[in-house]
């Protein structure tokens, strides 16, 4: 008798369901599908430098409680319906978490908090919320990080992301590469802005990669090629800070160096504001100044907020404080609002 070789670590398996059902259930409306093509066009428009306006992409670091998550995005949409001449927000609804070693993956991999992985919920749970986000009219950007996830609920996104540990994967410059909606690379984990740019100039031709269709047969697929491809500084645990004047000079060189548009969108958080979200509003003062200043690559930012500032640890949804991060901490939206005002002026001041 032949030993047994083929998944000897795996425990067990659970059927999955396929992204053709999912939105059969769930189906995107006219008005849904509408503001994703417009806010598609118009984020691709102001990271070109065709639309003066500035792309601020804002929200949690996380969802891990979509209630919370939307009276957030109330809040941000009533506060920057005056701002649309100068701002186009877009709210920032991270599903999947990276994680260094181990720790919550996000709502789709574990919905419950509790380590019982009910993906099946979580993908209707992604789903669910974009769609709300879509109804209340605001555009949605989210992270790649699992590579057919995106099936499930991308014809909802506005805005993807390819996150600072998986910017150096092929896997995830060839999604990249068919993905419906602009992306943003981020510089690497250890600061390095070269492997963003290398994977902005890569998710610009075409490829062919295996994949899931959206009926759940797997698939070879063959992308066009995505030229709506961006670079986000975030900083780096080598090189330190960079979203100072000289930092984002640099970057927007050497994209120009490699035939890029040198279009770049600054996270405020993460190496950037070495994990303390109060130096977010220092680093949107120094960007305005940048703005008033007349650095034209500049055409986005990123900032880490949530209702309540800080962060708390995971336990049961009952013990949690409402609106409150559960992996980095968040500035505040009282103190994120006014932010936005003064980011909204200095676009006046110098671009309209």
């Amino acid at each position: 008798m032949s030993p047994i070789v083929s998944d000897i670590r795996i425990r067990q398996a659970q059927p999955l369901i396929t992204p053709w059902v999912l939105a059969s259930e769930m189906p995107i409306n006219d008005s849904q599908a509408e503001l994703v093509a417009q806010s598609r066009e118009a984020i691709a428009a102001s990271l070109r430098g065709d639309d003066p306006r500035l792309v601020v992409i804002v929200g949690p670091c996380s969802v891990h409680d979509p209630a919370a998550l939307m009276d957030f995005a109330r809040r941000l949409h009533e506060h920057v319906a005056s701002l649309g001449d100068a701002l186009l927000p877009v709210l920032r609804v991270y599903f999947e978490k990276p994680r260094t070693v181990v720790g919550w993956k996000g709502l789709i991999n574990d919905p419950d908090l509790d380590g019982s992985f009910h993906i099946n919920k979580g993908l209707r749970l992604a789903r669910e919320v974009l769609r709300d986000v879509a109804s209340l009219g605001l555009p949605a950007a989210s992270e790649f990080l699992d590579t057919t996830f995106g099936q499930y609920y991308a014809d909802l996104v506005s805005f993807g992301a390819i996150g600072a540990r998986t910017v150096e994967s092929q896997i995830h410059r060839e999604l990249a590469s068919g993905l419906s909606m602009p992306v943003g690379f981020k510089n690497a984990t250890n600061g390095d802005v070269g492997v963003a740019i290398d994977a902005i100039r890569s998710a610009g031709h075409s490829h062919w990669f295996p994949s899931l269709t959206r009926e759940g047969t797997p698939a070879i697929l063959q992308s066009a090629g995505n030229r709506d491809s961006y670079l986000i500084l975030r900083g780096g645990k080598a090189t330190g800070t960079n979203y100072d004047s000289a930092s984002v000079q640099a970057a927007a060189v050497a994209m120009a160096k490699a035939e890029l548009e040198p279009g770049i969108i600054v996270d405020c958080s993460h190496g950037n504001s070495e994990k303390n979200p109060a130096r977010q509003a220092t680093i949107v003062a120094d960007l305005c100044d940048q703005i008033e200043q007349g650095q034209s690559a500049l055409r986005g930012i990123m900032l880490e907020s949530h209702i309540v500032g800080g962060n708390q640890a995971i336990g049961p949804r009952d013990s949690l404080t409402y609106g409150q991060s559960i992996t980095d901490a968040c500035l505040a939206l009282d103190d994120t609002l006014p932010l936005l005002d003064n980011l909204a002026a200095a676009v006046r001041r110098t671009r309209l």
